[in-house]
């Protein structure tokens, strides 16, 4: 285990959602999955109680904890993406498999966690400053998964 790793809590499904991250983002594996020893109040004894998982080289622990606590944009996951080709790719797996859309290249997976799908073009524009940077984020701001074509033009202006 990593000496510092995220921990998410999940209702019942973190070694699902860890499979699923997993299977859909290189860098990403599942580790060891430990049942509870015991009852406890939101499962029994030999379910699945922490399962270790990293995505795309980050170190995180699923927490079947039960429905109490719920995911947040608060918290999310930023995937940069090299073209349109990969953005589609990450995007339609997450909003493809349960998930939801949202604004600005957010979306939510099926448990309720946040990804934000991030074309590089986009965040070099908005790091450039000035006009191209303003014309970016207006363009951004229209759309839910991000068109790279769209973001190119408008740093062009």
């Amino acid at each position: 285990m990593a000496k510092n790793t995220i921990c998410l809590w999940y209702d019942k499904d973190a070694e699902d959602a860890a499979r699923f991250y997993a299977a859909t983002f290189p860098d990403s594996a599942v580790g060891a999955v430990t049942r509870a020893p015991g009852e406890y109040p939101a499962g029994k004894q030999g379910d699945v109680l922490v399962v270790e998982f990293t995505v795309a080289g980050i170190p995180c622990i699923g927490l079947n904890g039960g429905p109490a606590i719920k995911h947040s944009e608060a918290f999310s996951f930023q995937i940069a993406t090299e073209d349109q080709e990969e953005t589609d790719r990450y995007w339609n797996a997450i909003v493809g498999n349960g998930g939801q859309e949202s604004e600005c290249g957010w979306c939510k997976d099926k448990w309720g966690l946040s990804w934000q799908i991030t074309p590089r073009v986009l965040s070099e524009a908005l790091s450039a400053g000035g006009d191209q940077a303003k014309r970016a984020f207006d363009a951004m701001m229209t759309m839910r998964k991000i068109d790279v074509a769209a973001i190119e033009a408008a740093r062009r202006g």
